[in-house]
C-alpha cells in the first residue's frame, strides 16, 4: 500500500532528520532529549481579526484565511479563538554546525562556522525539496528540541560559530523565534543569517532586517509558470523581497538551482540575469547550483555540468562580477576571482577554503574592495544604521491565494513570552 507524505511521516516521526544532528551527541546537550509534539509557542504579530473568530495570516504572500482551530498552509501556525499562534518557537527540530559555505554564503566570513537550526514547516511545497522530510511535516510530527532564544546563543558562543543560520526549510514560517535570536545575536556580535525562499511580506520582513545581517535567497526561477507549478508559490513578491533587502543594507546572495527541463532555458537565464543586475547591482553573489534528484523530481538527471558552465557564462557577460557554481565540488567556479585584476583570492574545495587572498575586504593583489562581511567588527557597524526599524509603510494587500493545505486540530502547547 502506498503511504501519502503526510502518513510516511507519522510512521517515522522524522527520527533520522534529527538524529544526525552533531549536537545531540555533545555534553552541552545530550541532557537536552528531543521531544515528539509541540513544545511551546507564541502568539503572532502578523494577523488580522475576522469575524466569527477567523484570522488572516498576514506574514507572507498567501494571506490564508483561517478558522478557530484550524491552520494556515505552513502548518504551524494556528488560529486559537481567534488570535493565531507560531507552533515552533524554540521547537527547532535540526540542529547543526555548517560551514558557512554550506548555506552557501561565499562573501560572509569565510571558513566560520554557522550554528544552524530549522523547525518543521514552510510555505513552500518544492517538488525538488531536499529537506521534504521536515519541510512537509506539522511540528507534532517531529522530534524537536526544547531550545529557547538565549539557549541558542550560549550554545553558538560555546561552538565558536560567528553566526547563527535560520535555514533547511523556509525560516519565515519560524519568524519570531528567527527575529528573537536575532536581537540577541545582536548584542553578543553574533551574525543573524539565513537561507529563505523569499516568501514573505513586505512589514514583516523589513522589521526583520533591523536584525538581519545576511540572506541567502532562492530565485527558483525567472518565471511565474514555474513557481506555480513546482513551488505552489509566486515569483513576484520574491523579487519585492530582493529589492526590499538591498533598500534594507542586508547582505544578499542569490541561488538558482538549475533544473533540466524546468528552469534551464538559457534565454529565461538571461533574463534574471539583467533583472538582478539592473534593480540590485553588479555585486550581488550569484549561485548557479547543480540539481541532483529528489522527492517528487527523481525521474529527472543532474544538471549537466554543461549547462551552469554556460549559465555562469550568462552572467559574467551581463556584468554580473561574482557567478559561481554550486554542487560540483573542485570545479573553479566556484572559487572568487578579482573583477579587477582577475586573479583568485578565494580558493575553495566544497565548503572547505583552501586558500584566502583578501587584506580587510580588498583584492590583496590589486586593493579592488570586495563586497561582503569580511569581519564581525564591520557586520555591526553597518548594522547600526539599521537600530532603528524601518518606518516605510507598504499599501495594499495582494488578492488571498486558493491554495490552503487541509488543516486539522492540534494539541495544545504552552504559550511563551517575547523574549525582553
Amino acid at each position: 500500500m502506498r503511504l501519502s507524505r503526510r502518513q510516511f511521516l507519522k510512521k517515522t516521526g522524522c527520527l533520522a532528520a534529527s538524529l544526525v544532528s552533531p549536537l545531540f551527541f555533545t555534553p552541552s546537550v545530550r541532557g537536552q532529549l528531543l521531544k515528539r509534539g509541540l513544545i511551546k509557542i507564541k502568539r503572532s504579530p502578523y494577523f488580522k481579526s475576522l469575524e466569527n473568530k477567523k484570522i488572516m495570516c498576514t506574514l507572507c504572500p498567501r494571506y490564508c484565511v483561517v478558522e478557530d482551530g484550524k491552520r494556515g498552509y505552513c502548518e504551524v501556525r494556528e488560529n486559537r479563538g481567534g488570535i493565531y499562534y507560531s507552533l515552533v518557537y524554540g521547537n527547532p527540530c535540526a540542529v547543526h554546525i555548517d560551514p558557512i559555505e554550506k548555506k552557501p554564503f561565499f562573501h560572509v566570513l569565510p571558513s566560520s562556522k554557522a550554528f544552524s537550526l530549522a523547525t518543521a514547516g514552510c510555505n513552500f511545497d518544492c517538488k525538488f525539496c531536499q529537506n521534504w522530510e521536515i519541510s512537509q511535516a506539522r511540528p507534532e510530527e517531529t522530534f524537536n528540541y526544547d531550545m529557547p532564544p538565549e539557549r541558542v546563543i550560549e550554545l553558538a558562543k560555546e561552538f565558536g560559530c560567528l553566526s547563527i543560520a535560520s535555514t533547511y526549510v523556509e525560516p519565515m514560517i519560524f519568524y519570531e523565534y528567527m527575529y528573537d535570536i536575532g536581537r540577541l545575536a545582536y548584542k553578543e556580535d553574533i551574525l543573524n543569517i539565513c537561507h529563505s525562499n523569499g516568501f514573505v511580506n513586505p512589514g514583516p520582513l523589513r522589521a526583520l532586517c533591523k536584525y538581519l545581517d545576511a540572506a541567502c535567497i532562492d530565485l527558483k526561477a525567472f518565471s511565474e509558470g514555474f513557481y506555480r507549478d513546482i513551488t505552489e508559490g509566486r515569483l513576484s513578491p520574491v523579487l519585492e523581497t530582493l529589492k526590499i533587502l538591498k533598500e534594507e543594507g542586508v547582505h544578499t546572495e542569490i541561488v538558482n538551482l538549475v533544473i533540466p527541463t524546468k528552469n534551464d532555458d538559457l534565454n529565461m537565464i538571461k533574463e534574471m540575469v539583467n533583472w538582478i543586475k539592473k534593480e540590485l547591482g553588479p555585486d550581488v553573489p550569484l549561485h548557479f547550483t547543480r540539481f541532483y534528484p529528489q522527492y517528487k523530481l527523481k525521474n529527472l538527471p543532474p544538471t549537466p555540468v554543461e549547462t551552469l558552465e554556460r549559465a555562469r557564462e550568462i552572467g559574467l557577460s551581463e556584468g554580473l562580477k561574482y557567478v559561481y557554481i554550486g554542487n560540483v565540488p573542485g570545479h573553479p567556479g566556484e572559487n572568487t576571482y578579482c573583477p579587477n585584476c582577475h586573479k583568485l583570492i578565494i580558493w575553495r574545495l566544497g565548503y572547505r577554503i583552501q586558500e584566502l587572498k583578501l587584506n580587510e575586504g580588498r583584492c590583496a593583489y590589486c586593493g579592488y574592495p570586495i563586497p561582503g562581511i569580511w569581519s564581525i567588527e564591520k557586520s555591526k557597524r553597518e548594522a547600526r544604521r539599521l537600530k532603528k526599524a524601518s518606518t516605510k509603510r507598504v499599501e495594499g494587500m495582494p488578492k488571498m491565494g486558493s491554495r490552503i493545505r487541509p488543516v486539522r486540530n492540534a494539541p495544545m502547547a504552552e504559550p511563551i513570552k517575547s523574549v525582553p
